[in-house]
C-alpha cells in the first residue's frame, strides 16, 4: 500500500488559464453541480488571511457562480471553502463575489478603516497583485529552454 502524500495545488478538474475577466482565471475541465465543495480558498488565523491556489486565482463577478462557506475550525482559526451556487459547465470559468476584501482598495475602506489601515491594505493589494504577475511571468519559458538543454546534453552523449 502506497501511504505517499503528494500536494495537490487545486482539485482534479480545476485549471488555470487565460481569463476574459482580469489576467488568468480559474477553469473546470468537467460539469460541476450547485453545492459542489470545491475546497478551501482562504485560511483565517487571528484575523490574519492566508490565501490558497484555488483562493489566488478565482475572479470577482458580481453574478458568480460559487460562493464561500465559512467553517469555524476553532476560536482563531476559520477556514473559507468554495461552494458551487450555479450549475457550471466543463470549460467554464468560476467566479465569486469578493466580499472578504475591496478588489479595488481605496474605494470605500476608509469609511471602515483609518486612513493608516486603509495605505496597509493597498499596499497589501498591490503586493499581491504584484506577486501574481511575478508567478505568471515566466509560466513555461525557461523550463521549456531547461528541457531543452538537457535534451540536447543527453542527445550529444
Amino acid at each position: 500500500m502506497n501511504n505517499k502524500m503528494t500536494y495537490k495545488p487545486l482539485p482534479d478538474g480545476l485549471f488555470i488559464k487565460e481569463s476574459n475577466i482580469e489576467g488568468q482565471g480559474l477553469f473546470t475541465t468537467r460539469d460541476l453541480t450547485v453545492s459542489c465543495d470545491l475546497g478551501t480558498s482562504h485560511y483565517e488565523i487571528d484575523k490574519m488571511f492566508i490565501r490558497t491556489p484555488l483562493g489566488g486565482f478565482i475572479n470577482h463577478s458580481n453574478t458568480p457562480n460559487c460562493s464561500r462557506k465559512k467553517i469555524q475550525v476553532g476560536p482563531s482559526f476559520v477556514k473559507w471553502d468554495v461552494i458551487v451556487v450555479e450549475n457550471i459547465a466543463a470549460g467554464d470559468e468560476l467566479t465569486l463575489k469578493y466580499t472578504m476584501y475591496d478588489p479595488k482598495p481605496g474605494e470605500g475602506y476608509e469609511k471602515i478603516f483609518g486612513q493608516k489601515e486603509n495605505e496597509e491594505l493597498e499596499e497589501s493589494y498591490k503586493e499581491s497583485r504584484r506577486q501574481t504577475k511575478e508567478r505568471t511571468k515566466e509560466p513555461l519559458d525557461s523550463f521549456s529552454e531547461d528541457l531543452k538543454k538537457s535534451i540536447n546534453k543527453k542527445n550529444d552523449k
